[in-house]
């Protein structure tokens, strides 16, 4: 898919945000966690690359999440892996907030 074939996709509506959490939605068949960061809103998926787990269910920080199975780390701005056992990044989606909802570019 190229870029001009991505497009805008509405997932919640910042008022509805977990304030200084991680928020879970499911947007069709995705699994997502939109956090609010200190420098703004980030949405990955929601599952932890080495367990599966639901990484909602994690301590967030305000810059990190770790994972509530094996207490893996991932810096959500960037999706990298922090502490082990996480070795795989986590799918980061590019994000913005308009007209008060949070989007994605899918």
């Amino acid at each position: 898919m190229t870029e001009r074939e991505k497009t805008w996709t509405d997932v919640i509506a910042v008022n509805e945000l977990e304030p200084k959490d991680a928020t879970p939605v499911t947007l069709g068949s995705r699994e997502l966690a939109v956090f609010d960061t200190t420098e703004g809103v980030c949405v990955t998926l929601a599952r932890c690359t080495h367990g599966a787990a639901n990484l909602c269910d994690g301590h967030f920080d305000g810059t990190y999440i770790e994972c509530p199975l094996h207490q893996g780390l991932f810096d959500v701005r960037t999706g990298a892996p922090k502490a082990a056992p996480a070795r795989i990044p986590l799918r980061r989606f590019e994000t913005r907030v308009r007209d008060g909802m949070v989007q994605i570019l899918i």
